[in-house]
């Protein structure tokens, strides 16, 4: 049922888009539509688009979890000379789909600007791999990456790591256990409209509840997908949910963005907030009318450009460019 507490609209241009998906396919993510969504993913590039975007692209087999194997690519520059910085690369997919490519055709960019060497993982998802399956394999690809980065052509000490939505999360709990494992050192984390928080607490997760693009319910299945019935209890990881976190310090430089009319809002403005309070320094953008995702549904649009643009000049600032 849509909600009626009052709520920010969405921006014209963008609900446009948002009314044109609605008629393609319910808006709402139920388990049941996992399968379906995997078998048919979006927004997927080909091996045609990655040679016209001037990269190549190489799959290399690595011990994840437990030392079960998981697959990352590594996707470089054709001309990539030296060893320049390097970009980590968590996907989105609500911790249910998704694969390693998933949303990469904003993250290629990065590369070709900065000539550096983008690592993206293929962590297992859930419910068949419940957590800590994802933020641990996230966690073993980044160390595997970062003993290799000599190799792989990039600098060890130029290394940052991305993510969007339920990767922007784990790009986060895999920060927080580079941080506390001292594990790799990362110069900056790109969180975008992360995932953080499973409480279900938030003002703009009751306002987003049967409206928008990953609405409340959504956003329920996703987490219990992940976390089971520890979901919402005290039983619940830092590195599996962000948000939960209490001691922020020592983390690298953040970037976050997300729009005003989506779940995540809240907690990405939470997020933000406490990193400033433990002395990180974080960019937030809270995008008006922006719903869930719009940068990958309608990256044309005013805002979506405004979106992709103000990323794409904090990594070129973090990375030297």
């Amino acid at each position: 049922m849509t909600t009626s507490l009052p709520r920010p609209p969405f921006d014209p241009e963008l609900e446009i888009a948002l009314g044109r998906m609605a008629e393609v396919a319910p808006l709402t993510f139920t388990a049941e539509m996992i399968p379906v969504v995997r078998a048919n993913p979006p927004y997927q590039l080909t091996d045609e688009d990655f040679d016209a975007m001037g990269v190549t692209v190489r799959d290399v087999t690595i011990p994840g979890h437990q030392g079960d194997d998981i697959l990352v690519s590594v996707i470089a520059r054709k001309d990539h000379r030296g060893l320049g910085p390097g970009i980590y690369h968590t996907h989105g997919g609500g911790m249910v789909t998704g694969d390693r490519f998933a949303g990469i055709q904003h993250v290629i960019p990065w590369v070709v600007d900065n000539d550096a060497v983008l690592v993206t993982v293929e962590y297992r998802l859930a419910p068949e791999f419940p957590d800590p399956y994802p933020v641990e394999d996230c966690y073993a690809g980044l160390v595997w990456a970062a003993e290799h980065a000599t190799g792989l052509g990039f600098d060890p000490r130029r290394l940052m790591i991305a993510g969007s939505s339920a990767g922007g999360g784990l790009a986060a709990g895999t920060a927080l256990l580079a941080r506390d494992r001292k594990g790799p050192q990362l110069i900056g984390q790109m969180l975008i409209y992360p995932m953080l928080d499973d409480r279900d607490r938030t003002v703009s997760s009751v306002q987003f509840d049967g409206v928008g693009l990953w609405d409340r319910q959504s956003n329920r299945m996703g987490w219990t997908a992940l976390l089971g019935d520890r979901r919402g209890t005290d039983d619940v990881s830092v590195y599996a949910a962000p948000a939960r976190a209490t001691d922020l310090s020592g983390l690298p430089p953040a970037f976050i963005d997300c729009g005003s009319a989506e779940v995540f809002r809240d907690e990405d403005v939470a997020y933000a907030t406490a990193l400033w309070a433990a002395g990180v320094q974080a960019e937030l953008h809270v995008w008006p009318g922006g719903f869930h995702g719009f940068d990958l549904a309608a990256p044309d649009s005013t805002l979506g450009r405004a979106m992709l643009a103000a990323r794409s000049t904090w990594v070129n600032r973090l990375l030297g460019a």
